[in-house]
């Protein structure tokens, strides 16, 4: 296992994952980070507002989101995998769930990979279990263009924790350490406002498995919606407050694209709330 990662998991704190989504389409930056400049700006401002992980996309998963070929998700990820590498000596993370751009990030030492997909497309586990790396696998129903036509769930919670922990024994039965397994219930992929409630409330349960949980809930529509359609671009506080109640709830790591506000946040939570 990674040592940085290893040790970053035993800190008591939580983490925040800093968002690079290098796409042109992802709903909250896409198009924002296409040439070196931006893309070396936006990974030094995530460096000095004290990201703990750098999570690099290269095709977008929104709601509607068509997929797009290999070949253009490698040119869009390896080039910031390697400047992302010559800037800093963060755990990277590269979003994907596509075996060969998984085995090209692998092959540059990146420390997570992050699958929407929990390693089930072919040859995805065995690659990760050939490495060192850790894994986040995520539950989703559907597919990103058409995961919000219809979700439906007989008891949401139950049956996002029966995937989770079924990808955990299979992932196991290849190899990989259950340490090096992180989970999140995907909020957002296939699942209705009230769906994303009912996991919410449930983070103390889905946090108590023994694994690290992830959760991305950073400008998302839920979030919005909530609070009366309120549109991507005035999502921040929301965004904030609903990083802070989710580490109350034992959540470890905060995937966001505010990346100092968080900080900002979880610093006082630390300082402030008797312990």
């Amino acid at each position: 296992m990674d040592k940085e990662m290893q040790y970053l998991l035993e800190q008591s704190r939580p983490l925040v994952m800093g968002i690079l989504n290098v796409t042109p389409d992802s709903f909250s930056d896409g198009g924002c980070y296409l040439n070196e400049d931006s893309v070396r700006d936006r990974i030094q401002t995530m460096i000095n507002d004290g990201a703990d992980i750098i999570d690099i996309g290269g095709e977008s998963t929104r709601p509607g989101a068509e997929s797009v070929p290999l070949q253009v998700e490698l040119d869009r990820v390896m080039p910031v995998v390697e400047l992302t590498r010559s800037l800093t000596g963060l755990p990277i993370s590269v979003d994907t769930y596509k075996p060969e751009v998984m085995r090209h990030a692998l092959l540059h030492g990146v420390e997570i990979i992050n699958d929407i997909n929990a390693l089930q497309a072919p040859g995805a586990l065995e690659l990760v279990a050939s490495s060192n790396a850790y894994v986040c696998l995520m539950h989703k129903q559907g597919q990103p263009k058409n995961m919000q036509l219809s979700p439906t769930y007989s008891n949401t919670v139950k049956e996002v924790l029966d995937f989770l922990l079924s990808r955990v024994a299979i992932c196991e039965k290849m190899g990989i350490n259950r340490h090096r397994i992180i989970l999140d219930p995907g909020f957002g992929f296939g699942k209705t406002l009230q769906h994303n409630i009912d996991l919410f409330h449930a983070l103390p349960s889905l946090s108590s498995l023994g694994f690290p949980l992830l959760i991305g809930v950073s400008r998302k529509s839920m979030l919005g919606d909530v609070l009366g359609n309120l549109s991507v671009e005035k999502r921040l506080v929301p965004s904030v407050v609903s990083a802070v109640l989710a580490v109350q709830q034992g959540v470890k790591i905060l995937r966001v694209h505010d990346v100092k506000e968080t900080k900002q946040a979880l610093k006082l939570l630390d300082t402030l709330v008797v312990k």
